[in-house]
């Protein structure tokens, strides 16, 4: 879907708004302040909050396949596809631009939010395991992955240890304790 320069504004602040406080941490009235607009005008573009923060995860989502797409294109080796994937993480936690994957603080909210968005939440985690298991496997016949389980049990360790090691750095105020934890889940998957 496209949308206007306001609504993408509103969306952007929704997205820094929710990886600040999760879902409850904001409302339309910390938005209008920061986009300098009326509450009502919030509500044109997205009449309900679950609306906005709904739009929000599809087109967090719709960057992230985009993003996959282009690790996928740029980086050939499996392996050091998931180490650039880490490392992206690891930088905009370092930067705090974002400071987390919305998706995942989301998901630690899963039993309160609505469930439309609960649905873009589960969407988006059922493709990044899908592509990280895709990924495993194809380092796998090429013999620079070396699994110990099957590769749909290893994405969701992976993405489990990714997305841990978010909430671990946030959890310590230390952006470096999420890269420490990444590389030894990517290290631990190196064929011997």
């Amino acid at each position: 879907m496209q949308y206007s320069p306001k609504a993408q504004e509103i969306i952007q602040r929704a997205n820094e708004l929710i990886a600040a406080g999760g879902y409850n941490g904001f409302s339309y009235a910390d938005i209008a302040e920061l986009v300098e607009v009326r509450k009502a005008s919030i509500h044109h573009h997205f009449p309900s909050k679950a609306d906005l923060v709904k739009a929000t995860v599809v087109v967090h989502r719709n960057a992230t396949r985009a993003g996959l797409q282009a690790l996928d294109d740029a980086v050939p080796d499996a392996l050091d596809r998931l180490v650039a994937y880490s490392r992206f993480w690891a930088e905009c936690i370092e930067k705090a631009s974002p400071p987390i994957c919305i998706c995942a603080l989301l998901a630690a909210e899963l039993p309160s939010v609505p469930p439309e968005v609960a649905e873009e939440v589960k969407g988006h985690f059922d493709e990044l395991h899908a592509w990280i298991a895709s990924t495993l496997e194809e380092g796998t016949s090429k013999g620079v992955i070396e699994l110990r389980d099957s590769p749909a049990s290893e994405a969701v360790t992976f993405v489990a240890s990714i997305h841990g090691a978010m909430l671990a750095a946030r959890a310590a105020g230390d952006a470096s304790l999420f890269w420490t934890i990444a590389r030894t889940a990517t290290d631990r998957l190196k064929a011997s």
